[in-house]
């Protein structure tokens, strides 16, 4: 509708066409679906063409954002660990000291 092509609202609803679907749509079967007008088919392509992209973009944005999660992860637990060995190593030199005596 706000690519002014309210006209085919209803045989788009009727055949069930959703965002998913809608991504997955070509020239041929914009045509099928009553899409007569090579100048509507090709706003639709246009802006199915940026709305691709921007998914995309959005896509990689996430995973990146989950590459610097798992990094971050990875270098916490790093830490811990050496942590646990400083803990562990200073109780049993403590240990060894009282034995000594």
């Amino acid at each position: 509708m706000s690519l002014n092509l309210e006209q085919y609202v209803s045989e788009f609803s009727a055949q069930n066409i959703n965002g998913e679907h809608l991504l997955q749509l070509d020239g041929s079967k914009l045509k099928a679906l009553g899409m007569t007008s090579s100048q509507d088919r090709a706003i639709i392509k246009k802006k199915l063409k940026e709305m691709k992209a921007s998914l995309e973009k959005a896509r990689k944005a996430q995973e990146k954002m989950e590459k610097q999660r798992e990094k971050l992860r990875k270098k916490e637990q790093e830490q811990l660990q050496r942590k646990s060995k400083k803990t562990d190593k200073s109780s049993s030199d403590a240990t060894e000291g009282t034995h000594e005596q």
